[in-house]
């Protein structure tokens, strides 16, 4: 039945955290035997409990009437409407609840749907339509540009452009391969970035909407992480602080990240009003939206006190979280004052050990040995490789454990 499936399809990779997740259950048994059960530094999903005024809610909304019919796809008047108080806190600008908002069944959800309405499907190499996206960057940017049937071309995230690339070389790079530019459709960005942790500066982000502006193409903004930055760091900016984005651009925003609602799946778009607009006609074909009891919930944490101190105080435990790392593998002899751990995240992008060919002979060691689950670097993209990502969002103890673990098995980086 394979060669019924299109050609799309058939050439995805499964996401790299599943086929991780599937490699360290066939081990475990093996690990724990040894003393080495699993801990797992790979996915970026908070393990805390949801603000209780989340899950009281729901509990509480679960009850009442009305609460178990179908919902309006692009989310109910109430979750829109207190997006559009959040965006305007956020930005000092007004969105229209109506038009320029729609709830997604979470921002992964919401990015490969808006990428699906704008390629145009072919096998031509040379006629596909073309998004631009980081590298490296979230591992799912390529595969839903491919599964749409379009062609992905990364943007050079490097330690030497401080991770806000020339978008100008990009195209200038594209051409000299052998692309069309005119093929370009949009420029994904993600600020603060998995998986570097990166901060961009507001200036960057002007220059990204005159760019798109120019070749009037669409700004695609993930802003999963926006809240997720530490005491003192640079303050990460929504695109909509740059005046006359919304003639080019969307941004995405999770509650996954910021409240640990992970599993509840649900997060919005806002920004162009046709972008938005289109992207409702295709979700209406597609889901019959969130749950309502969620919308309820996640509608009344948005602009409340317990949300805002719920993030502050999570930014707290991540802060030490990486301490206890970053001082860990100091020891182990990482050169971390001049890799500069980043200040926004959960993350930590550090180099493999130079005796290392490759980032997933590294991290297979380190799991067969020691049982730590890392992710490596080129699951990323190409410009990925020689480095690794953990995700610090395990608890302080087992934090203390991975250094423990990687000392007792002579994990130095010399």
């Amino acid at each position: 039945m394979k060669e019924l499936f299109n050609d799309y399809v058939q050439t995805l990779e499964t996401y790299i955290m599943i086929q991780i997740k599937m490699d360290t259950a066939k081990l475990a048994p093996e690990l724990t035997a040894k003393g080495r059960a699993p801990i797992s530094l790979a996915m970026g999903a908070p393990v805390e409990k949801p603000p209780q005024l989340v899950t009281d809610k729901i509990r509480e909304y679960a009850l009442s009437d009305g609460m178990h019919t179908y919902t309006i796809v692009k989310g109910e008047s109430y979750l829109l409407e207190s997006i559009a108080k959040n965006m305007k806190k956020r930005t000092g600008v007004d969105f229209d609840a109506k038009s320029e908002i729609c709830a997604l069944i979470g921002s992964k959800e919401g990015i490969a749907n808006m990428i699906r309405a704008l390629i145009n499907p072919t096998t031509d190499i040379k006629n596909k339509d073309i998004v631009l996206i980081p590298n490296p960057g979230y591992a799912s940017y390529k595969e839903m540009v491919k599964v749409s049937g379009g062609m992905s071309y990364g943007i050079p995230l490097t330690p030497e452009n401080n991770y806000m690339p020339d978008f100008e070389e990009v195209m200038t790079n594209l051409e000299k391969d052998g692309f069309d530019k005119k093929k370009v459709k949009a420029l994904v960005i993600n600020y603060p970035n998995n998986p570097l942790g990166a901060i961009c500066t507001k200036e960057y982000l002007q220059k990204a909407v005159d760019f798109c502006r120019k070749y009037k193409i669409l700004l695609i903004s993930d802003a999963a992480y926006i809240d997720l930055t530490f005491e003192g760091a640079p303050k990460a900016h929504s695109v909509f602080e740059i005046e006359g984005a919304k003639d080019v651009a969307v941004e995405f925003f999770s509650f996954s990240k910021p409240y640990s609602m992970t599993g509840w799946r649900i997060g919005w778009v806002c920004g162009n009003a046709d972008a938005v607009g289109i992207l409702g006609k295709l979700k209406s074909t597609i889901d019959t939206g969130i749950y309502k009891p969620i919308q309820k919930a996640a509608s009344e944490i948005l602009n409340s006190k317990e949300g805002d101190e719920y993030i502050i105080e999570a930014n707290r435990r991540f802060e030490r979280k990486q301490k206890v790392i970053t001082d860990g593998f100091k020891e182990l002899g990482w050169p971390m004052d001049k890799i500069n751990p980043p200040k926004a995240t959960f993350y930590l992008w550090l180099p493999i050990p130079p005796r290392y060919k490759s980032s997933k002979e590294f991290t297979d060691d380190v799991l067969r040995t020691s049982g730590i689950v890392l992710v490596p670097g080129n699951g990323f993209g190409e410009n990925g490789e020689g480095w690794f990502r953990m995700s610090i969002v395990a608890s302080e103890d087992e934090m203390q454990e991975v250094v423990r673990r990687l000392k007792e098995d002579k994990f130095y980086f010399n």
